[in-house]
């Protein structure tokens, strides 16, 4: 009985855990260029009561085995990237990459990370930033006195100024790729982070094979399924319950061995 409330408990912790995942999901349904995450589980070691071939009192030998189990444990919480939808802004600064690639942004001390959350917006100086005013890599800065800017799906920046009918090209844009964008670290804020996991960045052109195109005008929205997530906490919960009975079994159990004492 023990073994079961012990195995019955590293259950509920895994539920447990698979709901905050899942709460996290709904919770940025609505956040840009957000990519969902689902837990992945293993089972734990096995005790062998029994091995295949030890023989019997009756002189035959079994050919199958008693193994019990301990329980699970979560081992990952992996992020799908896969596409979200598209959402029209008519925010010329607005970008959404439509397929495989990630902005690069310049963190306040040097480092690059990385996002697909493509809402821009103009610092002081005419420079492409984030919400949070972090720099766009490479650095786009508009003329002060630009009347219209134009992105195109394979990241040439161009700028119309006052007093010019021809728009000026100002820039290129460019995204990173990695062989597996799973490996990332997530840091908040819409942003990643590379590791070992996730390799090196692969730097290259907008809308050239292997990466995604811009859309301007539009927002990538997060890539999570309310439906889906709705049945995954309806699973999980109801694995929690029955965990907890499972708990509540072996105690009685135990309390009857118990009392077989007094």
């Amino acid at each position: 009985m023990i073994r079961a409330l012990r195995t019955a408990a590293t259950g509920m912790y895994a539920q447990q855990l698979s709901v905050d995942v899942i709460s996290n999901n709904l919770a940025n349904i609505n956040t840009t260029g957000f990519k969902r995450s689902k837990v992945e589980f293993q089972d734990l070691l096995y005790q062998t009561i029994k091995t295949p071939g030890s023989g019997s009192n009756l002189g035959n030998v079994p050919e199958t085995e008693i193994q019990i189990g301990h329980g699970t444990k979560p081992v990952a919480v992996l992020k799908i990237f896969s596409q979200g939808d598209m959402k029209p802004t008519e925010n010329p600064l607005d970008l959404a990459i439509d397929g495989n690639g990630f902005f690069q942004i310049i963190m306040p001390d040097g480092t690059r990370a990385y996002t697909r959350d493509g809402t821009f917006k103009l610092s002081a100086e005419g420079q492409l930033v984030t919400s949070d005013g972090l720099l766009l890599e490479p650095e786009i800065s508009l003329p002060l006195d630009t009347v219209s800017i134009n992105i195109s799906s394979d990241g040439v920046v161009s700028a119309l100024v006052v007093g010019s009918t021809e728009p000026e090209v100002i820039g290129q844009l460019e995204l990173a790729k990695f062989v597996n964008p799973a490996g990332l670290k997530s840091i908040g804020r819409n942003l990643y982070l590379q590791t070992a996991a996730s390799g090196e960045p692969m730097i290259g052109t907008p809308d050239s094979e292997g990466y995604g195109r811009l859309m301007q005008g539009y927002q990538e929205m997060s890539n999570v399924d309310v439906v889906e997530e709705m049945v995954n906490l309806i699973v999980a919960q109801r694995a929690y319950e029955i965990n907890s009975k499972a708990i509540r079994t072996a105690e009685e159990m135990l309390s009857a061995t118990t009392n077989l004492t007094r």
